[in-house]
């Protein structure tokens, strides 16, 4: 889980520089927090910090990560991946694995920790369905974007929330779409 907001020896730990050097920057205007009423403690809120380093030019360290908005694709067509990294740039702000079965996709959500999970339906319906039921019980994908790509002939696309998923394109759709509603997820985990 991300910490929403950081202490001034946890700012130093990851600028690797002391304490009281995040004192000055946040006493000087540079680094933006609050104190903590009553008290000479301060804290920096997470976009303060990252918006810091970035007009610094530091390095993110361990924010960086947790700076990318990471995508799973699971079973999808290798056109339909290319155009979805084209419309979401991997230069910008998101990262991708590929999973081509149950088991790579199960392995790589653990260690990978994706904010949105596609999964496309023609590496086989039921695995595909089982793969969203078995993420849905886990409680740290309960926020995760879970998105279906259903073939053209799925008889009922709505009713595969049912199993998980958060949204169903059924093909052919436009993957513009697709990438739309990706981006409006991160717009939405900014706010939070």
């Amino acid at each position: 889980m991300k910490k929403p907001v950081f202490t001034t020896g946890q700012v130093a730990k990851i600028c690797k520089v002391a304490p009281r050097t995040v004192s000055k920057w946040f006493d000087s205007g540079k680094l933006r927090g609050y104190r903590i009423p009553g008290s000479q403690d301060r804290r920096i809120p997470r976009e303060h910090l990252i918006r810091f380093l970035k007009e610094y030019g530091m390095p993110l360290g361990e924010l960086e990560e947790e700076n990318w908005h990471k995508v799973l694709v699971i079973g999808a067509e290798k056109l339909m991946l290319e155009r979805v990294q084209e419309l979401l740039p991997l230069n910008e702000e998101f990262r991708y694995e590929v999973a081509s079965s149950g088991f790579e996709a199960g392995i790589l959500a653990e260690s990978f920790h994706p904010d949105t999970i596609i999964i496309d339906l023609a590496l086989g319906r039921s695995e595909g369905l089982q793969i969203s039921r078995n993420l849905r019980k886990n409680q740290a994908y309960e926020q995760t974007l879970i998105v279906a790509l259903a073939s053209e002939d799925e008889p009922d696309p709505e009713g595969l929330n049912q199993y998980g998923f958060n949204e169903v394109f059924k093909k052919p759709f436009d993957v513009a779409l697709l990438a739309e509603r990706v981006r409006t997820r991160v717009e939405e985990k900014r706010d939070m």
